[in-house]
């Protein structure tokens, strides 16, 4: 028998939330008139769907590796 790892199952536990988020944003959600690929699309990056600040944080990053890029060059 063959050992899965962990990173594996992280993934896996990962998109299974994502695809769950996904249905239940497109039946129940707050916009259920949008397509389905949009809810998918949300439920691929459903961490900062659900936890605003961490998307402020994760854009706030981005910005300072923009600069350091723009910086460095």
């Amino acid at each position: 028998m063959k050992r899965v790892s962990w990173g594996r199952w992280v993934l896996v536990g990962y998109f299974l939330i994502g695809l769950l988020y996904a249905v239940y944003a497109n039946n129940w959600g707050d916009e259920p008139y949008r397509s389905f690929a949009y809810h998918l699309g949300q439920g691929l990056v459903w961490p900062v769907v659900v936890l605003p600040g961490l998307g402020k944080f994760i854009g706030g990053l981005l910005i300072v590796a923009m600069v350091a890029f723009v910086m460095a060059s």
